[in-house]
Formats: C-alpha cells, structure tokens, sequence
C-alpha cells in the first residue's frame, strides 16, 4: 500500500466521499469490494438484507463483502430498534454484507470482533488521542467516554456451513454538537424516555480529536480494518480477538451496572470478556458471565 496523501482540509460544501481518495487509501483487498454510494435510503442494512435473502444459500453465494453507503438514512436504526440521528456529512453510514464460513452458533462474539478492529482502523487516523478510541460492551466504540460509533450485526441466514450477515456501522465525524442537542431533545420528549429509561452515552464525533475528520478517510480506515477482522473470524472466530477487546476495554476494573428493559439486573466490576465474547462482571456472589441479548450497560452511579 502507498504512503497516506496527507488529509485535505474540510470545506463546509465538500463533505461527500472522494472516491478517487478512497482508492489510494484502501489496501488490495477492500478495494476490490463492491462500494455502492447513495444520498438517501431507508436502511443500508435493510437494503443489503433483501439481497442476501435473494441469494442461494451456499458458502460462496457472495464472492466478496458487499458495501452500501448512504449519506442520510431516514430509518437507520441501532440496538433495540433505537433511531440513528445524524446529519448528510456528519456521520458514516454504511452496512456490509458478507457470507461468513461458520454456522450461526459460530458467530458468537461477531459485534465484539468488528467493534476491536473498528478501533484498530481509527487508531490508524491522524487522530490527538487514539488510546481515548475504546470499547464499550457490547456494540459500542467510544471516544474519551462518550458514544463514537455504533454496531448492528443482522442475519440473513444461515446453514451448517455457512451464515449471511449484514454488519451495520455508523460513525459520527463531525457535527458533535449539533448531534448532541438533537439528542437531547429527543430525550426530553416523555414518549422517548419511557422508551429508553435508561440514558445511554453521550454522542461525540471524531473532530473533537481530529479537525480535519472527514468521511473518505474514515471509510477506508474502517474497511481496511475490517477486511482483516472479517477474515480471521471466519477461520478462527471471537477467540482471536478477545486478547485485543481486552486490551480496548474501556470500562475494565470499573464498577458497572446492567440493566435489562430498564430495570437493573446486575452490579459489578467489569473484567473483560470471555471467548465467546461474553461480559465477565465479579458481583458479590462471584464472577457471572453475560450474553449480550436486549441487556444495557452503564457505568454505577451514572456516566456513559
């Protein structure tokens, strides 16, 4: 791979991908995927859903991943069907599709792999603070503590050989402010707030450690990473990436809560997690494993 071109300045009327960027940052292998760019869908992920769906189901029904970028979602989605709210240029919005060579039960720890190599990638970016770019348990990576990027991992299907997935990811890199008030109102309406009583972290974006964050640069990292990742779970699965998670875990030796629809199923000190990507959490009762399923975690007492 050539040396990185230096990063251009952002102009305020020039926030699209530069494909011709993208091209001498991606390694041999991401760029030969399939990039498609849009202005506007309802979901990425749900557009490169009904695609697999349509194909046979068989190992190689997908000669390479499948990328679809949209610059405005207008039903993008995270965990627990929570709305995505972002600006045109203020965030990276793409979803992934690939067939992964293991069965479903095989693909425990999926969303943790992709979030560590997603870490990975950014660290590369002539980011202030990289060692700030951490994992949150389990589909989160943050930047000194608040909400960087988010992970939604969906199955198409699936057999004993082989499972098709699609990997949503959104990532904000500009606009934090504005992201963060828009937030806010939203969980000011009473209607949100019986929907998610309990606050998750608070949005940031990477130009509050890079200036010049923009969404070409950002996208290449990101693939790149994940060309690699995608890989090495396919032979290996979680257990290759747990050392890493660990050592990315932003929350490790803290005291954490979990919540479960709101109410508080556990407390503890977080450890880190398991080969299958399971949380460890030592409680008074001892160390407990959790799976990931429609749990929330937070640090005790407040905070992201």
């Amino acid at each position: 791979m050539n040396a990185t071109p230096p990063t251009p300045a952002p102009r305020a009327d020039d926030w699209r991908i530069d494909r011709d960027r993208a091209v001498t940052l991606f390694g041999p292998a991401a760029n030969d995927w399939p990039i498609e760019i849009v202005e506007e869908t309802g979901s990425t992920n749900a557009d490169l859903m009904a695609r697999l769906k349509a194909l046979p189901h068989r190992t190689n029904a997908l000669a390479r991943p499948l990328v679809r970028v949209a610059y405005l979602q207008t039903a993008g989605r995270g965990r627990r069907g929570r709305s995505w709210v972002a600006q045109p240029g203020d965030a990276l919005l793409f979803s992934l599709a690939c067939v992964i060579p293991r069965p479903i039960e095989g693909l425990a720890g999926l969303s943790l792999a992709v979030g560590s190599a997603l870490v990975d990638g950014l660290r590369t970016l002539p980011v202030s603070a990289p060692g700030q770019i951490a994992l949150k348990w389990p589909n989160d990576v943050l930047l000194e503590g608040d909400k960087l990027v988010g992970i939604l991992v969906e199955t198409a299907w699936s057999t004993p050989d082989a499972t098709a997935v699609v990997i949503g990811i959104g990532t904000n890199v500009r606009g934090a402010d504005a992201l963060a008030a828009k937030v806010e109102a939203l969980n000011a309406d009473p209607a949100a707030q019986q929907a998610a009583p309990v606050p998750g972290a608070a949005p940031t974006a990477l130009s509050r450690v890079w200036p010049g964050a923009n969404l070409t640069d950002v996208l290449a990292a990101e693939l790149n990473a994940l060309e690699d990742a995608l890989a090495r779970f396919g032979a290996n699965g979680f257990a290759s990436f747990q050392a890493r998670w660990n050592a990315c875990h932003a929350y490790a030796g803290r005291e954490i809560a979990l919540y479960e629809q709101g109410a508080e199923l556990m407390r503890g000190i977080a450890v880190g997690v398991d080969e299958n990507g399971q949380l460890l959490v030592d409680t008074p009762n001892g160390r407990e494993s959790v799976t990931t399923g429609d749990v929330s975690l937070r640090l005790a007492g407040g905070g992201a």
